[in-house]
C-alpha cells in the first residue's frame, strides 16, 4: 500500500467531492497513475489560499475517461484529465475549516500535482489531520437513495433466480441503484451495447460492466467486456450458469488471456443472493432512520 500527495485547487477539490470523489491525471502522468494500486491511501492537498492538507482518503476504482467532466474540460469540449480514479473519503475537513485548521508539512513539496510519499511521512499526516476530532475509523456506509421505480421481479418473490436474461438485468440494475451508482442497461458504445453498465456520474464512464449470458454467445460477450476494460479500465464481470464456467476459463486461458486476471464470473444464482443481502441493509438502515 502506498501514500499518494494530491495536490488541487480548493475549486478542484469541490468539483471532485460534488462529482462522487473522482480525480483525474494528465496525459503526461500516466506513468503515476499505471503505479496507483486500489487501496493505495490519498492525502488530499489544497493549494492558495488554503496551501495544506484537508483530509485524506482511500483508491476504490482506477478508469480511463473519454468524455469531458470537469468546468475546464466541458468549456475545452476535450478530455484533459483522462486518468481517472476514484476515491473514498475517509476524513476531510469542513470547508470553512480548510484555511484555519490545514495541516502543514516542510517534507512536503506541493507543487508536484502528484507524487509518492514515504510511508511513515503519509500516516503521520492522515493522523493529523483534523487533531482533537479526527477518529481512525472505516468509512461511513455509503448513502442509499432509493431507486426510482422499484423492482419487483420474481428476484423479491421466488427462493431461485430466475434464468430470464432480462430479469437478471433488471436485478443487476436494482443492486447498482441500492450503491448510489446511475445504473443503466443497452448501454451503447463502438462495438454494440453492454448489458448493464454502473456510473458515478451522468459523465463519466461506466466503472462496472456486466454481460448476461443465458444460453448466449460467450464468446462475444467477452470480447464486448474486453473492449470495454481496454477503453476505460472497468471493473468487468461475466453473469452466467456455472454450467459455462468451464467454457469461459477456456477462452480466458487462450483468447481472451489479456483480461484474465481482471474479469469475475457471477453465476446466477449468486444475483438473487446479492440482491437480498443489498435490500436487506437499506432496509435496516431505514428501520434505523439512517
Amino acid at each position: 500500500m502506498n501514500y499518494w500527495l494530491v495536490v488541487g485547487s480548493p475549486q478542484n477539490w469541490h468539483t471532485a467531492f460534488e462529482h462522487g470523489n473522482i480525480w483525474g491525471l494528465r496525459e503526461t502522468q500516466n506513468h503515476l497513475w499505471q503505479a496507483l494500486n486500489e487501496e493505495d491511501k490519498l492525502i488530499f492537498y489544497a493549494t492558495s489560499p488554503v496551501k495544506g492538507i484537508i483530509g485524506h482518503g482511500i483508491v476504490r476504482t482506477k478508469l480511463k475517461q473519454n468524455k469531458p467532466l470537469w468546468p475546464d474540460e466541458l468549456k475545452a469540449h476535450k478530455v484533459i484529465w483522462p486518468w481517472r480514479f476514484e476515491f473514498d473519503v475517509q476524513f476531510c475537513l469542513p470547508p470553512d475549516k480548510w484555511a484555519s485548521s490545514k495541516i502543514t508539512s516542510k517534507e512536503l513539496w506541493p507543487r508536484s500535482g502528484f507524487q509518492l510519499l514515504d510511508p511513515n511521512t503519509g500516516k503521520k499526516l492522515a493522523s493529523a489531520v483534523g487533531t482533537g476530532e479526527y477518529v481512525d475509523k472505516e468509512p461511513a456506509p455509503l448513502k442509499i437513495s432509493e431507486p426510482s421505480v422499484e423492482y419487483t421481479g420474481a428476484i423479491e418473490k421466488t427462493e431461485k433466480v430466475s434464468s430470464s436474461h432480462d430479469q437478471l438485468k433488471k436485478a443487476l440494475i436494482q443492486i447498482g441503484r441500492l450503491q448510489d451508482y446511475i445504473a443503466e442497461s443497452e448501454y451503447p458504445f463502438d462495438i454494440g451495447k453492454l448489458d448493464v453498465v454502473w456510473r458515478r456520474v451522468p459523465n463519466s464512464v461506466p466503472t462496472y460492466v456486466f454481460e448476461v449470458q443465458v444460453g448466449g454467445d460467450v464468446y462475444h460477450a467477452l470480447a464486448k467486456l474486453k473492449h470495454a476494460f481496454d477503453l476505460w479500465n472497468s471493473h468487468i464481470f461475466i453473469v452466467a450458469p456455472e454450467s459455462d464456467h468451464i467454457k469461459v476459463n477456456s477462452l480466458l486461458s487462450g483468447t481472451f488471456h489479456e483480461i484474465n486476471n481482471r474479469i469475475n464470473f457471477i453465476e446466477l444464482a449468486q444475483v438473487e443472493e446479492l440482491y437480498k443481502r443489498k435490500k436487506s441493509y437499506r432496509d435496516f438502515e431505514k428501520e434505523l432512520g439512517i
